[in-house]
């Protein structure tokens, strides 16, 4: 990224996940180099979308966004990259940014969709991801202190502490 740049965060496409509890599909993010997640959630057809671009699914006929992919390419614009500019009233603005420097604005979701087809990277506005991101290392470090409290608890038992009574172990009385 060049210096002008100096306000976004590239991003990677981790993929797309559905939420179980909630029945939310949620396309993941990663800030490789400040080690967050951003989550956005996105509609089920344009999750499906970012999932089938994203491991190169060639659908028989164009989908939608495989259709403005092949009508950029016709009309010899590039999409240089895709800016996540703003979250507004919990809805996430993108941009589209083509290699003249034309804008055209996107929802987030779509933008996505057309950089997993493109290869264009996908940015991210500095503010809205602090504002926005999980930080995955303090839940990995979380992690790793549970880990190492339970190995030393480890430590300090022995197989005698495990063994049942002269009586044998006892389920529910009968």
């Amino acid at each position: 990224m060049s210096g002008m740049h100096e306000d976004l965060v590239e991003l990677q496409v981790l993929g797309v996940r559905r939420q179980v509890p909630l029945d939310q599909v949620v396309v993941l993010l990663l800030d490789m180099a400040g080690g967050r997640v951003l989550p956005i959630v996105v509609g089920l057809t344009e999750g499906q979308a970012i999932a089938a671009g994203q491991a190169g699914v060639v659908p028989p006929r164009p989908m939608t966004h495989d259709l403005l992919a092949s009508v950029l390419q016709s009309l010899g614009a590039v999409l240089e990259r895709v800016e996540i500019v703003a979250l507004i009233d919990g809805v996430f603005h993108a941009e589209l940014v083509l290699g003249d420097g034309r804008r055209i604005d996107s929802r987030a979701s779509d933008a996505i969709a057309l950089a997993v087809r493109t290869s264009s990277p996908v940015l991210c506005e500095r503010s809205v991801l602090e504002d926005s991101a999980l930080d995955v290392q303090d839940a990995a470090s979380d992690e790793d202190e549970e880990v190492e409290e339970f190995r030393a608890f480890l430590d300090t038992v022995n197989a005698d502490d495990f063994v049942g009574t002269d009586e044998g172990d006892k389920g529910p009385s009968s």
